[in-house]
């Protein structure tokens, strides 16, 4: 789900780099003027975005826990080289790519799922796309590692909320590599639960998304 999406973190990795730090941690402030920003944009080649949602219910034991997939999605992370400001991070993920994965499934029962997200859960028609937007971060460098905490805006099901994700990010050459997990609550976005066995399992309200993202330096930009 839109959750998550996220190359987000290229731009954290970058802001480590080159920011003030307090306490250890770096964090991202504004700067003066406007200078070029390095662009990275995500590779969904090379990336993984996953939501996990549990099952639940009296009947719990006897039904599956859902691993759906994200198939289309882009981003995009700019940062100012030798500063920390200006910086952002914009992710989309189109709600109508998010299929079920899980080979516990036989493909015709994928068929049923996919078509309940589509038709009860995402409502793509409606909601196209699921986005975060960042509003703040922070990094903590710890050797070639560094581990971010990005604040930003979930929008699902034309729902905005805000969230904070934690991740692990590194740096090689022209590539950013972000990797971590982070939750939700269906609650939060309004989205609907589907169940079985006459209601006796039905999806929790926890969603658990986790991803690994490389995002990839393209240009700078004024």
């Amino acid at each position: 789900m839109r959750l998550g999406k996220l190359s987000t973190f290229a731009l954290a990795a970058l802001t480590a780099l080159s920011s003030e730090t307090a306490g250890g941690a770096a964090v991202a402030r504004r700067a003066p003027g406007r200078q070029a920003a390095a662009v990275y944009r995500l590779d969904p080649a090379r990336s993984k975005f996953m939501i996990r949602a549990f099952a639940g219910g009296v009947l719990w034991f006897k039904g599956h826990d859902h691993f759906v997939r994200a198939r289309d999605f882009n981003g995009e992370a700019r940062l100012t080289p030798g500063s920390v400001a200006p910086a952002s991070l914009t992710l989309e993920v189109r709600a109508a790519s998010l299929a079920e994965t899980r080979e516990v499934f036989t493909e015709q029962q994928k068929k049923i799922i996919d078509g309940e997200l589509r038709d009860i859960v995402l409502q793509p028609d409606k909601y196209p796309d699921i986005t975060f937007r960042s509003t703040d971060v922070t990094v903590e460098p710890r050797g070639g590692v560094f581990r971010v905490k990005l604040g930003g805006d979930l929008t699902l099901r034309g729902i905005t909320r805000h969230v904070s994700i934690p991740a692990e990010v590194t740096l090689e050459g022209q590539d950013l590599r972000a990797r971590g997990e982070f939750s939700i609550k269906r609650g939060d976005f309004k989205v609907p639960a589907t169940s079985a066995f006459h209601g006796t399992v039905r999806v929790r309200d926890t969603l658990q998304v986790s991803f690994d993202i490389v995002a990839t330096k393209t240009e700078a930009r004024p």
